[in-house]
């Protein structure tokens, strides 16, 4: 298993734990499957960029909450708040902008902690 998924089975252990009423899942298209699967699994999403946690739950005045995990240590954006060169970052990006003007809470978070802090925020 790679440290990304370990990253998201922690998270979602700790929504479990501390909020065991709450709906929530993590998209599973970062997970290795055969060919054959992963083909059918793309036809089922609207695009390959979708958040990797979703929290089903209305809180303050959102939707819902989207969060894209990355691993400790990733960059994001650069210096001047402009998103990096990577065109899948770029995706990602703008697929969160398109949830918040939907009025759905979605950010990247980055590293376990960080995560964390983003979700007790919402669901505190």
């Amino acid at each position: 298993m790679s440290k990304e998924v370990h990253l998201h089975i922690a998270i979602c252990l700790y929504i479990k734990e501390k909020y065991p009423d709450i709906i929530f899942t993590s998209e599973s298209s970062g997970i290795r499957v055969p060919m054959g699967q992963a083909r059918q699994l793309k036809k089922m999403r609207s695009c390959s960029a979708l958040p990797d946690i979703w929290i089903m739950e209305p809180r303050r005045s959102y939707f819902g909450c989207f969060l894209e995990v990355k691993k400790e240590g990733t960059t994001i954006f650069k210096k001047d708040g402009d998103i990096r060169a990577d065109e899948h970052l770029k995706a990602q990006h703008n697929i969160l902008q398109k949830l918040q003007e939907k009025n759905y809470f979605a950010h990247f978070v980055v590293g376990y902690d960080s995560a964390i802090a983003m979700i007790d925020y919402y669901l505190g």
